[in-house]
Formats: structure tokens, C-alpha cells, sequence
């Protein structure tokens, strides 16, 4: 029961957010078009204060109930909220390497296919694991790598795959889930950047042995902060959730005390019997939680995934038939028999477009337009990567036609249709000009 001075305090606060998200105009060439960012209402402002009020300063209730509600939006069993969706990877990854699995562990030295192009946190948790990425290309366009790329990479050391879906653009999943059954692999779905897609009517991060979500304000929903790893294996959520809390072998919820009934009634290891389960360590783990501040924030956005998604589709077709037929340009294509909820328009630069995409990049800068590049581009070309083992199967040639002709602009639902054309007309503007 909300008090009567949290009930003026929360008003005071739908208040003081009406006062600060007045409309202001578009200005075009002053106002700033960011490539993505959260939007926030008033229900979101209202949820985290109230969160603050009660203090609920750790994990608990909150954080709790999103993990319920997040998992039946995918449809899967068992979600556990990280502090990012980099930490999610990370626990996603560690938890193969698990005793628990017995011969299907992963050892130091195994391989894990991945994409060389892509955001670096999907891959060095197969470096930090004492793993061997294997590196493979993506086809222009729909910036995704092939089941036939993945199927020629396998070796006699494959153990895993680990790809993310390029910018909410789903790679064919069923496909790569189907071979990775075939080999007796594991798959792990990155499914930070795509959220809200669907593959061949199916969300993605549903096909996977565990998928990864990410919370970052850029997403497609945001806590600030904040990741997840969801699974239908009820024995890796297990090993999840110790691996994020401490490693530590008790479940009990914080405040909680012999949920198994045997705190004081086991012995492990060569720990004396009867040691405090709760202080009983089964894993080298981690402390990667988050707090219920951040998943109140998480349970308010994560009533308007349908909306945040529709706006990001309605965006990308508005960009899309905005700049059809521009010469010089490879406009970006959904994989066939998918539905992206998309996370950005990328836009690579032809070889003989007579302009480079450094001059575009310039030019819609300079009209407050924000642009990024495809992430790492070929993270092979990296200085992280100059020391680190890792095998590359065919050439990346397309990954190095990322790395220097690939780019994107935003298509977050803070974006109106009036925004939408002028950074259309302000890349026809340029290339018209450049004729």
C-alpha cells in the first residue's frame, strides 16, 4: 500500500516530467538526431523513483518479477538479469565450461565459430574462457554470416557457436540451431542488439541453447545499465545463477534462508557437514547482478516492447523508401524470412561511388545527423586482437568492406517522420551533389 506522501511525491514527480519533455521543434541542422538512445516517459520516471523511495537499492522483488515476465515474453523457462549485456555473454559463454555438463564441457583450446564483424563483448568471452574463436565472414547487405559459412568452419575442435543478430537483423537461425544439432554443438544467440525480431514467425533468442539480452540505453529496451540470460535448460540456468552470484551454491533469494532444507544439513567437498549452505562455493564465479532500481525501470519499458518495435520497422521502411535507388549506396536488406525489429540503417559506400564514406560521414555530421560504424568492423585488425590466438575460416573479405565503407543512422522510436526525411534528403543531397 503506497503512503500518502509517496502517492504527492510520485505525482510531484509526473509533474516535474511534464515540465521537462515540453515539445520543442525540429530544427533542422540544429537539433541533434542521435543514432539511437532510450525513450523514457513519465510511467519510467515514476517507476525508478518509486523504486529509489523504498530503497530497494539490491536485487530483489523487482528484478525478480522481470525475470519472470521477460522469460514469458520469449517464451522461455528461466531469465537471469546481469549488470550488461556484455557480463550476460560472458556468463552465457563461462557456463559451458561447466563440470556439470560432463563430456560436453568446453575445454581450454576448443573452438567457437563467431562472425569477424560484430561488437568485440561477443567474442572475448571465448578469449577470457581459454577458448579459440574461429572467425567467419557476413554477406553485404544484410551485414549476417550463412549456415554454409558456419557448416565449412567446423572442425574436429568445434565444441560451440556464438554469432549476434547484426543490428536487429536476425542471421538464419534455424538453420545454424539445426547444424549445430547435427554436430552435437552449442549455440548461443547474442541477442542484444535484436530483441523483438522474429525469425520465420519465432523471436529470436528463442533458438539457442542460451541467448543474451542487453538493457544499454541504445537498446531496444533500457535499464540504464543492466543484461540477461534466458534459457530453456533448466540445468544451465542453474549454473548461471551461481556463476553470477558469487559462484556460490545456494539459491535463496536475498533475505531468504533454507529454501533447499538442508542449510545446515550437507556436506560438500571437504568442507566439514553441516557448513552454511549459503556460504557453499560450487563455482568460480562472479558477482554480476544488478539492482531493482534498474529492473523497475526494465518492468515499466517492457510493457511497450510492441510499440518500441513497430516504431523501430515503421522508422527503417521510412529510411528505406526515402533513399531507394540512390546511386553508390548498398542499401540494407532483412534476411529473407525474417522480421526485424531493427536496431539501426546501415548504408555501405561503393567502390566507384566517386565519394568516401569519411566525405558522408562528414557531411551528415555536420548537419547534427549521428552516425556510427558497424561496431569492431574486422575485429581481426584490432590491436586487442594483434597478441591472441584465433583461426580465420576462408577470407573476410566482406568484413573488410565493412571496416571501411560501412556505416549506420538511427531508426530508435525518439525519431519522428519529419527527422526521418531530412536525414534521407540529406544523403540524396550529398550524393546529388557529387552527381
Amino acid at each position: 500500500m503506497m503512503s500518502e506522501s509517496q502517492e504527492l511525491i510520485l505525482e510531484s514527480v509526473r509533474k516535474y516530467h511534464r515540465e521537462q519533455q515540453r515539445e520543442t521543434s525540429f530544427v533542422p541542422g540544429v537539433t541533434p538526431l542521435l543514432p539511437s538512445g532510450a525513450v523514457i516517459d513519465e510511467d519510467d520516471r515514476v517507476a525508478l523513483v518509486g523504486a529509489a523511495l523504498d530503497l530497494r537499492i539490491a536485487a530483489g522483488v523487482s528484478s525478480r518479477r522481470f525475470e519472470r515476465e521477460f522469460a514469458k515474453v520469449l517464451g522461455l523457462r528461466k531469465a537471469h538479469l546481469t549488470n550488461s549485456g556484455s557480463s550476460a555473454n560472458l556468463l552465457a559463454l563461462t557456463a559451458l565450461r561447466q563440470r556439470e555438463l560432463g563430456d560436453r564441457r568446453l575445454r581450454p583450446g576448443d573452438e567457437v565459430i563467431t562472425v569477424a564483424c560484430g561488437f568485440p563483448t561477443t567474442v572475448y568471452p571465448i578469449l577470457q574462457n581459454g577458448l579459440l574463436p574461429v572467425f567467419i565472414d557476413v554477406e553485404l547487405g544484410t551485414y549476417n554470416t550463412t549456415a554454409e559459412r558456419v557448416a565449412a568452419a567446423i572442425g574436429p575442435r568445434t565444441r560451440a557457436i556464438m554469432i549476434a543478430h547484426a543490428l536487429g537483423n536476425p542471421y538464419p537461425v534455424a538453420e545454424i540451431a539445426a547444424l549445430a544439432e547435427r554436430h552435437g554443438l552449442f549455440l548461443i544467440e547474442d541477442n542484444c542488439d535484436a530483441v523483438g525480431s522474429l525469425y520465420q514467425g519465432r523471436p529470436t533468442g528463442t533458438f539457442g541453447h542460451l541467448t543474451t539480452a542487453s538493457f544499454y540505453p541504445a537498446h531496444h529496451l533500457t535499464m540504464g545499465e543492466g543484461g540477461c540470460v534466458l534459457t530453456d535448460d533448466l540445468r544451465l540456468a542453474r549454473i548461471v545463477e551461481s556463476l553470477r552470484d558469487w559462484g556460490r551454491d545456494c539459491w535463496c533469494e536475498p533475505g531468504e534462508n533454507d529454501t533447499c532444507h538442508k542449510r545446515f544439513g550437507q556436506q560438500q567437498g571437504g568442507l566439514p557437514y553441516g557448513y552454511d549452505h549459503k556460504y557453499t562455493f560450487s563455482h568460480v564465479g562472479y558477482n554480476l547482478k544488478n539492482t531493482d532500481l534498474q529492473a523497475a525501470l526494465g518492468l515499466s519499458q517492457l510493457t511497450k516492447l510492441p510499440e518500441f518495435g513497430a516504431a523501430r520497422r515503421r522508422n527503417w521502411a521510412r529510411l528505406r523508401a526515402g533513399l531507394d535507388g540512390v546511386p553508390g549506396l548498398l542499401l540494407p536488406e532483412a534476411t529473407p524470412g525474417s522480421d526485424p525489429s531493427w536496431f539501426g540503417f546501415v548504408l555501405t559506400v561503393a567502390p566507384d561511388a566517386g565519394f568516401t564514406r569519411a566525405q558522408l560521414v562528414a557531411h551528415l555530421e555536420a548537419r547534427r545527423i549521428g552516425t556510427r560504424v558497424l561496431f569492431a568492423g574486422n575485429l581481426t585488425r584490432h590491436p586487442a586482437f594483434a597478441d591472441q590466438p584465433y583461426r580465420v575460416s576462408g577470407e573476410l573479405t566482406n568484413s573488410d568492406v565493412i571496416t571501411e565503407n560501412t556505416f549506420w543512422i538511427g531508426v530508435y522510436p525518439g525519431l519522428s517522420i519529419e527527422m526521418l526525411d531530412y536525414m534521407a534528403a540529406s544523403v540524396r543531397d550529398f550524393v546529388a551533389a557529387r552527381g
